[in-house]
């Protein structure tokens, strides 16, 4: 089920959310620099969130890389698929909150992200790069700042594309629980030793954290409804 396009109209053009995706697109062009000098993997493991390192340093240097892991990514499917949601979900969140507010938010829940993800898989020594913790961020202020929206999502059947329409509640939810599950089945699978999520994949808790602190945060970074300007019918929004 991959999402299109929502039916929510933003009122203002989404600033914030636009320079992220563009730096996000920089700085992976930086790590396709760096790659075809060989340096790709060092600039991961340099930059990214390792836990079992971050707890055992703690100092400056690792806290920053809770910030320079956002704008990281392994491939150009985690960094189309991140950016996808974010320009989908991001424009009207920014557009409740504002773009100084929205970019704090942002980067709040990235920083909530990342330590759940440290907490859960404190033996990792495996880098963890990504805005997926931040747009989980975004997904739970969504949720709660837009429950009547729908979603237009394409379910590939075979080689049919299949468009459909589905409440925004349902796809977020039906997501972050798939987050919660598969991330509770790590813990399962791993039982025999925690030194096994060293070789961990995709960084579950990060998502979880990142959802759930955009839940929290929502409300004292948003505007509330009542106090929007009202849209008229024949106003237009090229965006």
């Amino acid at each position: 089920m991959f999402p299109i396009k929502d039916t929510v109209q933003s009122r203002s053009f989404p600033i914030v959310n636009w320079l992220l995706i563009g730096l996000n697109a920089v700085m992976f062009t930086a790590e396709l620099s760096a790659d075809a000098r060989g340096q790709g993997q060092a600039l991961i493991e340099e930059f990214g969130v390792v836990p079992a390192r971050f707890l055992h340093y703690c100092d400056a240097y690792e806290v920053g890389t809770l910030i320079t892991s956002m704008f990281l990514h392994g491939g150009w499917f985690h960094l189309f698929s991140n950016m996808w949601a974010l320009y989908i979900f991001g424009d009207n969140v920014e557009d409740r909150m504002g773009p100084v507010k929205y970019l704090i938010f942002y980067l709040l829940c990235g920083l909530a992200a990342g330590i759940t993800h440290i907490v859960f898989n404190r033996y990792s020594t495996m880098p963890s790069v990504g805005a997926s913790g931040a747009i989980a961020g975004v997904l739970g202020a969504y949720l709660l700042l837009f429950p009547s929206a729908r979603i237009i999502a394409l379910i590939p059947i075979f080689i049919y594309p299949l468009f459909v329409e589905i409440p925004a509640v349902f796809y977020l939810v039906f997501w972050f629980v798939s987050q919660l599950l598969n991330g509770t089945l790590e813990i399962v699978q791993t039982a025999y030793g925690p030194e096994a999520r060293a070789q961990g994949g995709v960084a579950w808790w990060a998502h979880v954290g990142g959802f759930v602190a955009g839940m929290a945060l929502v409300w004292p970074f948003a505007v509330p409804k009542r106090k929007l300007r009202k849209r008229y019918a024949d106003e237009y929004y090229p965006w």
